[in-house]
C-alpha cells in the first residue's frame, strides 16, 4: 500500500477520535499550546494546524467555553468544555467505548490478527 494511502485511512480513522480526546482532556482549563503539548504527553500525535481549528468548531458548535487570560504580558485563550460538551463527551465516549469492544471482538482484544501474517 502506498504510504499517502495509508495516512488517508489513518486520518481518517483520528478524525472522531481528536474530538473525543480535546472533550476529555478540556475537564480542566488549557490554553491552546498548553493543552497541545498534554496531548503530546498522553502520546496523542496532533498539530497545531489540526487542534486550532477544532476548537474553534467545537467552540462554535457550543461544546466548548473560552476566556482571555491577560494578566501575563502575552494573552492567552482558555478553553473548557462546557455543559453541553460534558453530555456529548459521555456519549462518544460510551459509544467509543462499545466501538472498540466490538473491534476487540473481531480482531481479537491486544493481538495481531494471525489471518493476515
Amino acid at each position: 500500500m502506498a504510504d499517502n494511502e495509508f495516512q488517508s485511512f489513518l486520518t481518517e480513522l483520528r478524525r472522531g477520535s481528536l474530538t473525543l480526546a480535546v472533550l476529555g482532556c478540556l475537564q480542566e482549563s488549557y490554553y491552546g499550546y498548553g493543552l497541545l503539548q498534554a496531548m503530546r504527553e498522553k502520546l496523542i500525535d496532533i498539530e497545531a494546524n489540526t487542534l486550532y481549528p477544532l476548537l474553534r468548531r467545537l467552540e462554535s458548535q457550543g461544546l466548548l467555553l473560552s476566556q482571555w487570560d491577560t494578566s501575563e504580558s502575552r494573552p492567552r485563550k482558555y478553553y473548557e468544555i462546557s455543559e453541553k460538551g460534558r453530555l456529548v463527551y459521555k456519549e462518544l465516549l460510551a459509544e467509543w467505548r462499545k466501538m472498540q469492544s466490538s473491534i476487540d471482538s473481531i480482531c481479537g482484544e491486544g493481538e495481531e490478527d494471525e489471518r493476515f501474517n
